[in-house]
């Protein structure tokens, strides 16, 4: 894997409590080079691993979120069979072990092809920008995606909807994003991050164990349906329950103050 600086970077900053990871190689539409799927997946790993990051945010630096990889450099590599994310890090589209605990926002502006669709369907709550342009485009490539899209278009879309664009390879706007469950909010292009950062803080100031058990709950659901959920919330609701942050939540209500939550 290369590090010359012209294959872009992976960014990451803290803003209070929210991890931001940015996308940075505007002057390649921030096209993801070997480079910049390698500090992903390590920028994820570090979110995960810092504890005083309770959300992360994905955001781009430049007009684009992404155009997808770059072919000509990743393509042959995963040819060969070799992994785009180095083993035994964080699966930035939550796909392979290990899996992420934390929940990720993401903030999607201008084009956000392959790749960048993934990424975010991966995450947990999307704001697009208006001026975004939607594209799967791997069919007109002789490839298929890889990262999720077979499964989570049909997940969020259904059946018809998925192969729509699956198989044709065709452009959506913001507005078909948004009908099609792939995105939460669209905001005038210019502000998308300050509206997820808004998200992002938000859940970042709620109990973070009920925060990240609230997640699994809803990825057990996903992976093994309502029997395979209610297996285990009774117990997780339990030991909830006898946290310091549920008392917290208990003395704030009885106070009528915001709860200060310590993740314990």
């Amino acid at each position: 894997m290369s590090d010359d600086p012209a294959d872009g970077r992976i960014t990451t900053r803290p803003i209070g409590q929210v991890f931001t990871i940015g996308i940075d190689r505007p002057a390649k539409r921030n096209g993801f080079s070997l480079r910049m799927l390698r500090e992903l997946a390590e920028a994820f790993t570090a979110m995960e691993a810092a504890p005083e990051a309770r959300c992360g945010l994905v955001f781009a630096h430049g007009d684009h979120f992404t155009a997808g990889l770059q072919l000509d450099q990743v393509g042959p590599h995963m040819a060969a069979g070799h992994p785009v994310f180095p083993p035994g890090t964080i699966d930035p589209v939550s796909l392979r072990p290990p899996l992420r605990t934390k929940p990720v926002v993401v903030a999607v502006r201008g084009i956000c092809f392959t790749l960048g669709i993934e990424l975010m369907l991966a995450c947990d709550v999307v704001v697009a920008a208006d001026d975004c342009r939607f594209a799967q485009l791997e069919v007109r490539r002789g490839i298929m995606p890889t990262g999720g899209a077979t499964m989570r278009f049909v997940e969020r879309a259904g059946w018809g909807n998925a192969q729509r664009y699956l198989l044709t390879g065709d452009e959506f706007n913001a507005a078909e994003a948004l009908r099609l469950g792939f995105v939460q909010e669209v905001v005038p292009a210019g502000t998308e991050f300050d509206r997820a950062l808004a998200i992002a803080t938000t859940i970042a100031e709620q109990a973070p164990l009920a925060v990240r058990a609230s997640l699994a709950s809803s990825r057990r659901y996903v992976e093994h349906g309502p029997v395979g959920m209610a297996a285990e919330m009774d117990a997780v609701q339990r030991e909830l329950s006898q946290s310091a942050d549920a008392a917290e939540g208990v003395r704030s209500f009885i106070e009528r103050r915001k709860a200060r939550f310590a993740g314990r």
